[in-house]
């Protein structure tokens, strides 16, 4: 399938509450999402399948969003999913391409030398580079140092240019989202700003309104 990374959901089922993952999904998708990480790091392999299964299920109208699993490429194959979305220290990117080639693999990218490490794999292992985290954010506490648009914007350029989706990711919002879009990525990632939004339909929407008129 197509992959549109251009407004890329990342869910918190904390920050979902009192609403189900699924439903927030749903409405966000209908606001204009484009694709959706399934991310739940507390969540047992079980409950992540489940999860993961009822988010496929309220998208089931929408074959063209993808829907990738953070972290377990084991759940992604289980559940039918798109995609699988890797960190530094999770499972080696060529096995896990080797395991599930149809598979979109996204990977994190936190650093110019991570970014090298991932353009030196054969040609197609990598589908897309998360760059991480643009800013420090609550949602993910342990991601390294800040990257800034001066660094996203030069890693971006590379990926672009060795042919890898590049999509930002870390403490983005409405507010600044436009400029993130300036940086050249192809897309750009929000976890608090649809979760956490009263109206998760109208805060995808602004988002995208936000991300309109951006040169390509």
């Amino acid at each position: 399938m197509r992959f549109d990374p251009t407004l890329y959901l990342v869910t918190d089922t904390a920050l979902c509450l009192p609403r189900s993952v699924p439903e927030v999904v749903g409405a966000a998708v209908a606001g204009g999402a484009t694709a959706v990480q399934v991310r739940d790091k507390t969540a047992t392999r079980r409950e992540l399948l489940a999860l993961t299964r009822a988010v496929l299920a309220v998208l089931a109208d929408r074959p063209d969003v993808a829907v990738v699993v953070d972290d377990a490429v084991d759940v992604a194959l289980l559940a039918g999913a798109h995609g699988v979305h890797l960190g530094q220290d999770d499972l080696p990117v060529t096995e896990v391409h080797a395991l599930a080639p149809h598979l979109h693999l996204g990977l994190s990218v936190g650093s110019s030398a991570q970014l090298d490490a991932a353009l030196a794999l054969p040609a197609g292992t990598v589908d897309l580079v998360g760059l991480s985290p643009l800013w420090s954010t609550p949602t993910k506490p342990d991601a390294g140092a800040a990257l800034g648009l001066a660094g996203v914007r030069e890693l971006a350029g590379r990926a672009r240019a060795a042919g890898l989706t590049a999509v930002a990711i870390g403490g983005i919002h409405r507010d600044r989202v436009a400029e993130v879009a300036a940086t050249g990525v192809d897309g750009v990632c929000v976890v608090s700003d649809v979760c956490a939004a009263p109206d998760p339909r109208a805060a995808a929407a602004a988002l995208r309104d936000a991300l309109a008129g951006v040169p390509a």
